[in-house]
Formats: C-alpha cells, structure tokens, sequence
C-alpha cells in the first residue's frame, strides 16, 4: 500500500546529473551575492589576525621591490602621466589667488632659519651659495661688463671728434698688446669681482652673527610669502618644443634609471626592508595596516565599494563556467555516481 510520502516522490519530477547542478549553480551564485558583504569581513578579521612572517618573510619583500619597482622603467604612459598632472597642477587657475605662504607656515620658516643660522657649517654653506659662490661672480661679471661696454659705446657714438680718437686709442692699444680690450675687460672685472666675492663671503662669516642670519632668511621669506603660488611659472617654458614640466620629468627619470640599477640603491634598499621587518615582522597584519589608517571602518566601505563588482563577477558567464564545471567533476567522480540515483536525460 502506497504511503503519502511513497505519493509525494511520484509527483516530484525527476532530477537528473546536470538539472542538479544547473540547480546548484543557481543557488550558490544567490547565496554568494546575499553573503558576500559578511563573508568579506570575515575574511579582513581573519587575515588582519595572522602575523606578517606567517605569509610573508624579508625576502618575498626585496623581491617585490625589485622585480616590481627597480628592475623595470617606468612606461611611457606612466610618464606622460605625471607631465600632464604636473602641468594641470602648477597651470591650475586656483594658484592666481593662493599666497605662497599657503604652502609654508611661517614658523616653519622662522625653524629653519633658527636652524640654519644656529649652525655653523649650514650658516657657511648659505653664505657662500649667497655671496661666495663662483656662479654668481661669472655672472655679476659679465653684466657688469656689459653694462660698460654698452655705456662706452653709446658715448663714444656722441662724443663726436673725441669719440673718434678714443676708439682709435682703442684700436691702437689692441695692436700693441695683441689683446682684445674686451677681452681684458672681462679678464679685469672677473678676477677683482671674484676676489671681492670671497672677501665678502669671509668678512659675512665673521660678522655676521646667528640672529642676523636668521633674519636674513625670514626677510627674505617676508618679501614672497604673499606672492601667489602662480609666480612660480614665470620661471618655467610652456612651449610645445620646449616644455620646462617635460625637461624636469626627463631629468627626473634620467636619474631614476641610473639609480634603480645601481648596486647602490638596491643595497640601501635591501638595508631599509630588512630594517622594516625586523620591527615588524611578528604584527598582526591589522597592526601593520592600522599604521596606514586601515581599519575595519576602512574595509567596510571598501567592501561597499567593491561589491556591485563582486556581484557582476558573480553573475558573470566565467563564473557560470567554472562553478558548473567545478560540480561536473565533483559528479563525475565513480565513488559519487555510484551512491547517487538520478533519473538520465
């Protein structure tokens, strides 16, 4: 005699192999996309609970580094990445109406001042890149000579009679000590003016005392900090064929590719990551990541962020593929179809 379950079975269709895991694929795609916000938690505490030299040791670090950072150059669209943002953020109409001081506090000024001039080598060594350095005697040189140059020859043009004679004691003196008189002129101006530098630079470093040092610095802060940030463009080109942004960024990259190939920087580098985990190597990776101001607050609206993704990928037909594929086999394996009875297609 049939039992009311023995009825139930009657009316229930048959299932087969693939109608039982086209059923499941459904369902673990739902239960997936319903738990994937909790399940994503869960998996941060986990890992935010497991000690960094768990998963990850000193060497696996270097050669990240190395592999990911030093042994390869920056692409050419990651370079015209940083020339287009640069020159978005130095041409940015916002720095017409932002002071300097925006940018530097004035105690922060007044510190380094106090800094500079407190200490004997950094004071001497601002002396001289002010008043001692070579490079600003060549220069002072050649504008005064210009100067001269340019007044002599204007006089002489109206002075007439006597303008003639003396560009004639000119030339005169020229053939006599086979020399150009401008020629001299430069030689003259340039070995008085560079000894009348270090003659200032050395009478600077004995007078001048520490204070006066720091308030060389804080006025000469004084007359920019309320310039606009914008005044910084009047020293850089904007040209197509000669853009100052595009020289910085190749000398920059210049010098990054001689560095990231020296054995130098990669025995610094190799130093600074052992350093690192030394100190860090038994934390937990929420420590490590608490330092960087992740927390769970962080993860949550991380994970907020990311799950439309999470649940694209989960409706997606690569995903489709490989669960159903992943329950094919499960199905296929003897010792399972041997327990089960489903009904064939």
């Amino acid at each position: 005699m049939q039992t009311s379950k023995d009825n139930q079975n009657l009316d229930m269709p048959a299932l087969t192999i693939d109608g039982l895991i086209e059923a499941q694929v459904a369902f673990m795609q739902q239960w997936l996309r319903m738990q994937a916000e909790p399940l994503s938690m869960q998996a941060w505490q986990w890992f935010a609970a497991q000690p960094l030299n768990k998963y990850v040791s000193a060497d696996n670090l270097q050669q990240l580094i190395n592999d990911w950072l030093l042994n390869k150059p920056m692409t050419d669209v990651i370079r015209k990445d940083i020339r287009d943002i640069l020159h978005t953020i130095i041409y940015h109409p916002v720095n017409d109406n932002v002071p300097l001081s925006e940018l530097v506090d004035d105690t922060q000024v007044e510190t380094l001042a106090n800094y500079v001039g407190s200490h004997d080598q950094q004071r001497n060594i601002l002396i001289h890149t002010l008043v001692g350095n070579e490079t600003f005697a060549d220069l002072l040189t050649q504008t005064l000579y210009h100067a001269i140059n340019d007044f002599m020859e204007s006089t002489l043009d109206k002075a007439g009679a006597a303008g003639k004679l003396m560009k004639f004691g000119r030339s005169s003196f020229e053939k006599a000590t086979n020399r150009n008189l401008d020629e001299k002129l430069q030689t003259y101006l340039h070995r008085n003016i560079k000894d009348l530098a270090h003659k200032a630079e050395a009478n600077a470093q004995a007078h001048l005392t520490n204070e006066e040092v720091a308030r060389l610095l804080v006025t000469g802060w004084g007359r920019i900090k309320e310039k606009p940030i914008s005044e910084i463009q009047t020293y850089l080109r904007d040209e197509p064929n000669d853009s100052s942004i595009k020289h910085i960024e190749n000398s920059i990259q210049q010098s990054y590719n001689r560095l990231r190939l020296s054995p130098y920087l990669h025995s610094l580098v190799a130093a600074g990551v052992d350093t690192w985990y030394t100190n860090h190597q038994a934390d937990s990776m929420a420590n490590i990541a608490a330092s960087l101001h992740i927390d769970e607050q962080a993860i949550t609206q991380l994970s907020t962020a990311l799950l439309p993704v999470v649940t694209d990928a989960l409706e997606s037909s690569w995903v489709t593929a490989h669960i159903t594929d992943m329950l094919q086999a499960f199905y296929a394996q003897p010792s399972i179809k041997a327990g089960l009875v489903f009904g064939s297609d």
